[in-house]
């Protein structure tokens, strides 16, 4: 199960065990939090890898198993390897039922293919923001935010004030007066945009007709 985690109690600590545990296909980890001191794991790293590539493992809370103990936590950092694929800590933090936590979840663009800026107007989207930072109640956590761009013309923007929210999730930057844009349709790069019509200029106008302005 992806939102499951099984781990061990981890003994051995510092540089060198961490090193010794890795070539074993075990990762160092810990969990923190939760009025609980933090215990040192470690974790499967095929297991591991494997749940890291569902969308929901980043942002749904987890059941962690650490021996006989069983904790609701959210992942909190992955510190990978800078050029191989290898992942070579992380970091969970236990959630009470009843603590607002602050998580980032990532957005899911709807419709953009038929959105009037992109069918008729030939616009190409820009994605501001492919995630944001909201607050919940562990329970009302989404793994994903939908954003409508059905309706989305050329030049337009979604705002953060735009999306309709899930009951109970409430976005962190809004909460503090932000309204930033999420997802705009913007013109192509070298494409003709429309000239405004020019004025006529004085040196077109008629001499007759310029004589006639001069007796009034």
């Amino acid at each position: 199960m992806k939102n499951e985690v099984i781990a061990m109690p981890r003994s051995l600590q510092g540089t060198g065990a961490s090193r010794r545990l890795r070539r074993t296909g075990r990762v160092p980890g810990i969990v923190y939090g939760g009025g609980k001191d933090p215990v040192a794991i470690e974790l499967d790293h095929n297991a591991l890898t494997q749940s890291l590539k569902h969308e929901s493992f980043h942002a749904s809370v987890l059941t962690m198993k650490v021996g006989d103990v069983t904790d609701r936590v959210l992942l909190r950092d992955v510190q990978m390897h800078p050029y191989r694929v290898e992942i070579l800590h992380v970091d969970f933090q236990r959630v009470g039922k009843n603590e607002m936590i602050h998580m980032k979840v990532p957005l899911h663009f709807l419709n953009a293919e038929t959105a009037p800026g992109v069918k008729l107007g030939h616009g190409i989207i820009n994605h501001v923001m492919n995630e944001v930072d909201v607050q919940c109640l562990p329970e009302n956590l989404p793994e994903f935010i939908e954003v409508d761009l059905g309706a989305l013309e050329l030049g337009q923007s979604v705002h953060l004030a735009d999306i309709k929210w899930p009951a109970g999730v409430e976005s962190v930057q809004i909460k503090h007066g932000g309204n930033a844009a999420v997802v705009s349709i913007q013109v192509p790069r070298g494409a003709a945009e429309p000239e405004p019509t020019a004025a006529t200029p004085a040196a077109a106008v008629p001499a007759t007709a310029q004589k006639k302005e001069e007796k009034k």
